[in-house]
């Protein structure tokens, strides 16, 4: 298993995010915004740059965090904007040597089971613009879009039946649906065999019932159980840091759209914070494993 951050999760400035993950020796990192871009709107003088800040330090890209199909369903100019920023997305994969873009499932307006079908048929389209860049398009459970728990997200990618369609596992967004089951080891069952990149972060239910996010291995979730179980089965992919948590809680519509400055400001002691959490649980697991 790979150790990786989101470099906005620490600063738009990607040599500050650089920095953190050569502290914390790291393998790489993952890219969402940087110097106040969405990923695909990147010029290529700045996936160069990015290609040269990582190569220096001998850092790998984990992953490519797309915001495609957080749109909604039935929208069709969404969509085909969607789309090509999808292709952009495979494209900037590619120019980086990574093989993993994050996607969603559209919006979540109601109950998934209703427009089930057509989740589907708008899905399609993206998997020959995978299939012909040689990339996986990874589905994150978000509770904000349709396929919002484990559950879902297993049922869809099943039922796609693609070999370039699989899963981006965050068991903090488990917490968050309003379905959401035990993270670990509910949840993670039903997405197991189909995970090939991992979020981490995490989270706890307030007196309200509302999920609120933390630090890293001060919420509900069994980061140490997870992690055993990740390394026991031979995980070979990404554990990618996706603090979220700061000092002063980001609002709820910023964390589900989430990019720029505001997004990242305090990301950098949130996120050092969190990092140092996740080796310390890590070091645990493997002194026990001894």
């Amino acid at each position: 298993m790979k150790l990786a951050v989101f470099t906005d999760e620490v600063s738009q400035d990607l040599a500050t995010a650089v920095k953190l993950a050569v502290r914390y020796q790291l393998d790489g990192v993952e890219l969402r915004t940087i110097w106040n871009k969405p990923i695909q709107h990147l010029s290529a003088a700045n996936i160069d740059a990015v290609r040269k800040a990582l190569g220096e330090h001998e850092l790998v890209v984990a992953a490519i965090a797309s915001p495609v199909f957080k749109c909604e369903l039935d929208d069709e100019p969404a969509h085909r904007e969607h789309l090509e920023c999808l292709r952009d997305c495979v494209r900037i994969a590619n120019e980086l040597d990574t093989k993993i873009v994050r996607v969603f499932t559209f919006w979540k307006r109601g109950p998934s089971a209703l427009v089930w079908e057509r989740i589907k048929s708008k899905f399609k389209p993206a998997i020959p613009i995978a299939r012909d860049a040689g990339v996986t398009l990874a589905i994150e459970n978000e509770a904000s879009t349709y396929c919002a728990t484990a559950a879902e997200t297993a049922r869809m990618v099943n039922e796609l039946n693609s070999p370039v369609v699989k899963v981006v596992w965050d068991p903090c967004n488990e917490v968050s649906a309003a379905d959401g089951v035990t993270p670990y080891p509910d949840a993670y069952r039903q997405v197991e065999a189909l995970t090939v990149h991992v979020h981490v972060k995490d989270a706890k239910t307030d007196a309200h019932g509302m999920a609120r996010v933390t630090p890293v291995g001060e919420g509900s979730i069994d980061w140490k159980g997870q992690l055993v179980d990740l390394l026991s089965r031979g995980y070979q992919g990404y554990a990618s840091l996706e603090t979220h948590w700061r000092p002063t809680a980001l609002p709820e519509s910023v964390l589900n759209q989430p990019g720029g400055a505001g997004f990242s400001e305090a990301g950098e002691y949130a996120s050092d914070l969190c990092v140092r959490n996740l080796l310390s649980i890590l070091a645990e697991v493997r002194r026990e494993a001894r």
